[in-house]
């Protein structure tokens, strides 16, 4: 079994539920996933290090300026942006992480973008599912007022739902690794 098989048996065995769910866009679903609970499992962890990490050089591979970073909205990006992170050194190419707060902080720098980020970076921002693409265009828009430029968008469990047209929209290329067809079968 390829990593990219047991991934998608663990995404199905643990995160994915059918039944009567309300998303965070608001919309009613009878598709619900919690990437969390894969992204959090230890050998889930792992394999979102080695499939997401082979995603990601392949599309840094047609890009003339490279990313330095690779992360997203806490808190569903952080453990797929950290595990990506860790493959990357493993494998001698490294990619800093950052994370994106819903809101900046009222105390100490105060900052929205948090780790290891720099105005003037190139990054790839990552979303664990995505529906509408609204959170993926709220965390363009921090790391764009931070200074920031988005290479590419990486997002582990495409619902199929419109959100990738909506940041593709945005002038910015949508990597999918898992479409909702591809997981519910």
């Amino acid at each position: 079994m390829t990593a990219r098989d047991e991934l998608k048996a663990i995404l199905q065995k643990k995160s994915i539920r059918t039944g009567d769910f309300t998303l965070a866009s608001g919309k009613k679903s009878d598709f619900y996933v919690d990437c969390r609970v894969t992204t959090m499992d230890c050998r889930g962890a792992i394999l979102v290090g080695e499939v997401g990490y082979a995603a990601v050089t392949e599309k840094i591979a047609e890009l003339s300026e490279k990313p330095v970073a690779i992360g997203g909205m806490t808190m569903g990006a952080d453990p797929i942006s950290l595990a990506i992170a860790m493959e990357s050194s493993r494998q001698n190419n490294p990619l800093q992480m950052f994370s994106v707060r819903k809101e900046a902080k009222k105390y100490g720098t105060g900052k929205r973008v948090e780790g290891n980020f720099n105005s003037g970076d190139t990054i790839i921002l990552v979303e664990d599912t995505a529906t509408t693409g609204g959170s993926t265009i709220k965390a363009m828009d921090a790391i764009e007022a931070e200074g920031g430029k988005v290479a590419f968008v990486l997002i582990l469990v495409d619902r199929q739902e419109g959100a990738k047209e909506v940041i593709e929209a945005r002038g910015v290329e949508v990597v999918s690794v898992y479409g909702k067809a591809e997981l519910i079968q």
